[in-house]
């Protein structure tokens, strides 16, 4: 081929991974410099004192008075000591660090002073010796100052990699530089098929994507891209793990950064990140830029006393302006993650910055049955559990808590050696998640677990015979987390608002556990404090926030609890007079007040049953939902087992009659947890 006809050749490719070939053989070197060298004055060290083993001066004069040692070495140190390094007939066994070493050969002691007195000894003792020259200064020296030359050095690798940006050529100025990183497709392992509980929010982000992937089909109608998508949500919903699924299914470059990534301890370096983050966005758009807890930078300006962070400010000015300013960002796309909407700055959530907010809450039951199904994918799930069941029993959970939940249960599984997880390790597991873990090691006195028991047994009583309250699950007197007791509950169904009934009921079944104490020993304890503190709340709100006083009126008086940031909350003026706020605190306790009386009336007029279903929980220590309605109906609960081997009796005669593959593994489930081995 005529040399006129060949393609260019590109100098700035070539030159670029010449480069970056030299800086790695660059580093390789250094490396493999400071290990050798480090190696070497291991090895001189060490290598002067070969396989010799230091003993105390009293094992020397043994060894030597057993005429053990025939030829030795004295040398003298800067401190003019003398060290003695001798040589024994026949191996010895000493003690080195805390163990025994056997077959020493070669042992070394310090001396203070060699006189004509010690060289008799040695001679006495045959005992052959030469005198030779200790460390030179030379070699001191070397060991001296090494130590501060490695450390010079480190300094100067590390100051010198912090100045080029971590191994990159930005200098030392690379702080205004973004920190978002940008993710393949070999990176994203999640797609939409790994989120379940979250319909609506999928089907907003898939749009999104559609959008990037065929952007025609919604242009020719007229339509513009969305600027930014905000996800709202409590703690723990799926927040993160749709926009990672966004990235697995956009196809398209997908930048990820916190928030908290923008300010850092020098002024101006959030803006400048946020800069330098949209001018990477423009390079590669279209693409999808991942802001997870907007709420650290984007905050509501002008809070807080001294009128806020300034630098905090900048930032958020400069990601406004970045969204929607003068120069458009065609193309890029904003996710962003908060469960505080609420203090985010306004100017953040008007359209044209954040045109859609997509609101991920936590799941209802349908919801709770697809997270389980996904999260229990890799998991071997023995025939007897049922998903629908475990996702009735978690009402209020979201889904990192349904993952947890899995996670334990397939961890108690393995604790007792089972190779399936079975329904009573997710009902364990659930128990351990919702009432906390179980103290095996707290012993109670007989009193206090009676209390306990009429305590307990108080609120599942009224939970099962006051209306509109909530099905009781179990009940339990083994102490869990912090308390001595807990009671179990299951709501009826999916409550997204509740009645003036509702609540009222709530109330009683609350503080219906220190009625029972107060009507059966006639005295009050500590233990209904945390029944209290829950009970005020939901009188407190009853009456400020919902209306649901006569005396106070369709009156909110909730307003300067909202606030969130102390610098507003202490400009504004209080939005009720002192009149009012002893007319809420009458009203309040008068709601309390009335909820105890009736919850005490309950127990009088159910006493017997109170005591039959107390005297039951004390010896039982569990009664669940089907137990409880045995007893409350008048029937008798079957005898206890005693120990193991009646327990395993008792499983093998249930299932004699069926062949292994038909028996119910709750028993076997029991069996284990009773007995491990």
């Amino acid at each position: 081929m005529d040399q006129r006809t060949k393609p260019p050749r590109k100098p700035e490719q070539n030159d670029d991974n010449d480069l970056t070939v030299s800086k790695v053989l660059r580093n390789v070197l250094i490396w493999v410099s400071i290990l050798v060298t480090l190696v070497v004055v291991g090895l001189m060290m060490t290598g002067q004192q070969g396989k010799e083993f230091p003993v105390s001066y009293n094992k020397y004069l043994e060894i030597v008075s057993a005429r053990n040692i025939g030829e030795a070495r004295i040398t003298k140190t800067q401190l003019n000591d003398f060290v003695f390094h001798g040589t024994t007939r026949e191996p010895i066994t000493i003690v080195f660090q805390g163990r025994t070493v056997e077959g020493v050969t070669n042992i070394t002691t310090k001396l203070g002073v060699v006189d004509s007195g010690v060289e008799s000894f040695w001679r006495a003792n045959g005992v052959t010796w030469t005198y030779e020259e200790g460390d030179s200064p030379w070699w001191m020296a070397i060991v001296q100052f090494l130590p501060w030359v490695i450390l010079l050095v480190a300094f100067f690798l590390i100051t010198r990699r912090m100045q080029m940006g971590g191994g990159g050529t930005k200098g030392i100025f690379s702080f205004g530089k973004s920190r978002a990183r940008m993710l393949t497709d070999g990176n994203i392992q999640v797609t939409f098929k790994d989120v379940a509980g979250a319909d609506e929010a999928k089907e907003e982000l898939y749009e999104i994507i559609e959008f990037l992937k065929e952007p025609s089909r919604f242009t020719k109608l007229g339509g513009k891209i969305p600027r930014g998508v905000l996800l709202l949500g409590p703690p723990g919903t799926g927040k993160t793990l749709l926009a990672r699924a966004v990235a697995g299914e956009a196809g398209v470059p997908f930048f990820t950064i916190s928030g908290a990534d923008f300010v850092e301890m020098f002024v101006g370096v959030g803006a400048s990140r946020v800069r330098d983050l949209f001018e990477q966005a423009k390079k590669n758009s279209p693409c999808i830029v991942f802001i997870d807890e907007i709420d650290a930078v984007g905050r509501h300006r002008g809070a807080g006393l001294g009128g806020g962070h300034d630098e905090r400010e900048q930032t958020l000015n400069q990601l406004l302006v970045e969204m929607d300013g003068f120069e458009q960002n065609s193309g890029v796309i904003i996710i962003a993650a908060t469960n505080r909407a609420d203090v985010l700055d306004p100017a953040l959530l008007r359209p044209g910055r954040f045109d859609r907010q997509v609101v991920v809450d936590r799941p209802d039951m349908n919801g709770r049955l697809g997270i389980l199904k996904v999260h229990t994918r890799k998991v071997p799930v023995a025939k007897d559990v049922n998903i629908e069941v475990i996702a009735k029993g978690t009402p209020g959970m979201s889904g990192a808590d349904l993952a947890n939940l899995v996670n334990e249960a397939a961890l108690l599984a393995a604790r007792r050696k089972s190779t399936e997880v079975t329904m009573y390790d997710f009902e364990n597991a659930k128990d351990k998640v919702l009432m906390g873990v179980e103290r095996k090691s707290m012993v109670m006195s007989d009193k206090e677990k009676e209390t306990t028991a009429y305590h307990e047994i108080g609120h599942a009583l009224a939970g099962k015979l006051v209306p509109e309250g909530d099905q009781v699950h179990k009940v339990t007197i083994i102490p869990r987390g912090r308390a001595l007791g807990v009671t179990s509950y299951l709501p009826n169904e999916e409550m997204h608002t509740m009645s003036r009934d509702q609540l009222t009921s709530r109330l009683i079944v609350l503080l219906a556990g220190r009625a029972a104490e107060k009507v059966v020993f006639n005295t009050l304890n500590t233990g209904a404090s945390n029944d209290l503190q829950r009970a005020t709340e939901i009188a407190r709100r009853m009456v400020c926030e919902f209306g649901m006083s006569d005396v106070i009126g369709p009156v909110r008086y909730a307003g300067q609890n909202d606030n969130v940031f102390l610098g507003r909350e202490l400009t504004q003026p209080r939005d009720h007079s002192e009149e009012t706020a002893r007319a809420i605190d009458s009203e309040v306790r008068r709601i309390i007040v009335d909820a105890e009386q009736r919850a005490e009336q309950i127990m009088r007029d159910n006493l017997g049953l109170l005591h039959t279903l107390s005297k039951a929980l004390i010896e039982r220590e569990i009664l669940d939902a089907q137990e409880l309605d045995v007893l409350i109906g008048g029937g008798e609960l079957p005898p206890m087992v005693k120990n193991v081997e009646e327990f395993r009796e008792k499983v093998r005669a249930q299932a004699a009659p069926s062949s292994p593959s038909e028996d119910t593994s709750d028993h076997g489930a029991d069996g284990l947890a009773l007995n491990p081995s």
